[in-house]
């Protein structure tokens, strides 16, 4: 029986194995998933989870409770020599060891593209994570906390109330709005901290933001949040963020309590690059349009898949300007399911079909009951685009106990408002029972011996 190794189980790879066990025959091949993390996180749901909207663990599809007949290993793929089939397989405390296969599928995804700029690796924190996610809802709410207990003028009081976000993509302009959509609704919680207080920026180093939509719907979104008290700095680069004070290329600063940084991805390097696969300059992972690996010869790799944010995968559209599928959740998705059904037709001996997916429109929230959507030139703005994009992300989340699960927690926020309560302390929960832990006492120190006497007979001697 083939062994098929998936390695990665975020959207590509839950996906990949979840429509595996769906076209596979009983006994027809034996899927294997490694993944450091035990569930498929849903990422467009992160700007809502960091704003209190979504509950973190309801935005996480667990891997043993929807993949029946998958051999699921929680470790990282630290190697891959595809030349032999075999994968370096390293459990978190235990040794590496190696694991063989017929056919390897890699779909290990993307980490946040970063650049040497002076304290953004200490001050600041990406959002591709849910625990990225909370770590940002917990930071605003109790930078909130700490804020309230100040005096007015004072300079750290202004710094935990500023903001700043890097990046004017989607996933930043999201992050940014709906960041001061949860500042808005806690200013009436904090009487003593004043609107005017909480600053937030944006910089980009583009002259526009989300190029997703058409310029006059991106304009619209600039004045949106520049009414909702929020400041985007276009052409704009960040020069420094040591100490937490974001500098930048104009010659601003802005000392900030929570600098998120959402200035692009790229595909994960230690797996990408950890292997014999052959990749790209942008070190993703080769592929044709079938999804299957190919060389730099356009020479297909037997028993060899890529997806996902990892793959450079053709776009038969057009639409692009490098000919590659954008890395978005769109096509990890749609890609996961048609590489399922290729690679079961080539354990069939049948061929397979090329991967082919022309976007239809783009959907962003900008926190409660306001959003934009975009479909060609036709665009919706404000709350009927809100209405659309929970409507899209509530039915795109994969398997219905998860669906469930966000469409009551969206609920009972419309009646119970979000839940703004901070729980930071969870990253040390053993601070507190160590702070009044009782310790043995240290043992009794020894009383210093005096020194002895010198003999009669050696004092008359001398």
């Amino acid at each position: 029986m083939p062994k098929i190794l998936i390695v990665g189980g975020g959207y590509a790879g839950f996906y990949t194995a979840w429509k595996l066990e769906k076209h596979l025959r009983r006994g027809e091949a034996e899927v294997v998933m490694v993944d450091p993390l035990p569930y498929m996180t849903y990422l467009p749901f992160l700007p809502e989870v960091a704003a209190g909207s979504i509950e973190a663990r309801h935005t996480v599809v667990s891997h043993r409770r929807h993949l029946k007949r998958t051999t699921l290993i929680t470790a990282k793929v630290t190697g891959i020599d595809h030349a032999n089939k075999t994968a370096t397989i390293s459990p978190e405390g235990g040794e590496p060891y190696e694991m063989t296969y017929d056919h390897i599928v890699v779909t290990a995804g993307s980490v946040s593209r970063t650049f040497p700029i002076p304290g953004i690796a200490e001050n600041a924190v990406g959002l591709k994570s849910v625990e990225e996610a909370v770590y940002v809802r917990d930071t605003l709410i109790s930078n909130f906390e700490k804020a309230s207990a100040l005096p007015a003028g004072d300079p750290l009081r202004q710094r935990l109330l500023t903001t700043v976000v890097v990046g004017g993509g989607f996933a930043g302009i999201e992050t940014f709005a709906e960041l001061r959509s949860l500042a808005s609704s806690l200013v009436g919680k904090y009487p003593e901290i004043s609107f005017e207080e909480t600053q937030f920026h944006l910089i980009e180093a583009m002259g526009r933001i989300m190029p997703e939509v058409s310029l006059p719907t991106s304009e619209w979104v600039l004045k949106d949040l520049a009414q909702r008290g929020a400041n985007v700095h276009l052409e704009t680069q960040v020069t420094s963020a040591v100490d937490g004070i974001v500098e930048t290329s104009t010659g601003e600063s802005y000392p900030s309590g929570l600098i998120v940084w959402t200035a692009g991805v790229m595909a994960n390097p230690t797996v990408a690059r950890g292997g014999d696969l052959p990749t790209e300059p942008r070190g993703r992972i080769t592929t044709q349009a079938d999804l299957r690996v190919v060389d730099a010869d356009k020479n297909v790799i037997e028993g060899a898949w890529a997806a996902g944010d990892i793959a450079a995968v053709p776009d038969k559209t057009g639409g692009l300007p490098d000919g590659t599928c954008v890395p978005n959740a769109q096509h990890a998705v749609r890609q996961a399911k048609r590489l399922a059904k290729n690679l079961v037709a080539v354990l069939r001996g049948e061929q397979p079909v090329d991967y082919f997916h022309k976007n239809l429109g783009a959907v962003a929230g900008l926190g409660l009951y306001d959003g934009v959507f975009q479909s060609g030139k036709f665009a919706i703005k404000g709350f009927f685009a809100w209405v659309a994009h929970r409507g899209y992300h509530g039915l795109a989340m994969p398997t219905w106990e998860r669906k469930w699960r966000v469409l009551w927690g969206w609920w009972h926020n419309l009646w119970l408002g979000r839940d703004t309560v901070q729980l930071k302390a969870v990253t040390q929960p053993r601070a507190f029972f160590e702070a009044y832990a009782s310790r043995p006492k240290p043992p009794a120190a020894e009383a210093p011996v005096a020194p002895a006497e010198k003999a009669p007979v050696e004092a008359a001697a001398k």
